[in-house]
């Protein structure tokens, strides 16, 4: 079970708390602070990349390693979403058999993140319902 914990600091601040005591601050959009929409890519992109990192990295140490998220806010009959989520990856390895095993190993790496291993991006294309409670 995964679990996080959401409080106001003020109108359109808020702190984010997981159970390790790690925060990360939360905001609507008009502050330096991570929207809900932004924590959703970075989560996707923080997902996959962490699989491509491990399933690389035991080949060759990369020389650049970075990912980009990004999605259209989209309102329609299915209300306020995202559409045209891409996760995007650019890697460097040195020259050598070990940059070669890695290069090799990067689109299957890319690939399996995306079909079975990252729980986020399983979660959202997946389509899974999310229950809303009062207490």
């Amino acid at each position: 079970m995964a679990s996080i914990n959401l409080t106001r600091n003020e109108l359109g601040s808020y702190t984010a708390t997981n159970e390790r005591g790690g925060t990360v601050p939360v905001g609507g959009g008009d502050s330096l602070d991570f929207s809900p929409v932004e924590l959703l890519l970075v989560a996707l992109a923080g997902c996959s990349a962490i699989d491509v990192d491990h399933l690389t990295s035991r080949r060759a140490e990369p020389e650049e390693f970075a990912a980009t998220a990004s999605g259209t806010k989209v309102k329609d009959a299915d209300g306020n979403h995202l559409t045209d989520v891409v996760v995007t990856f650019t890697l460097r390895f040195p020259d050598g058999p070990d940059g070669d095993r890695a290069r090799e190993m990067l689109p299957k790496a890319v690939q399996m993140s995306h079909d079975r291993l990252c729980t986020v991006s399983r979660t959202v294309s997946l389509g899974t319902p999310v229950e809303m409670r009062l207490e």
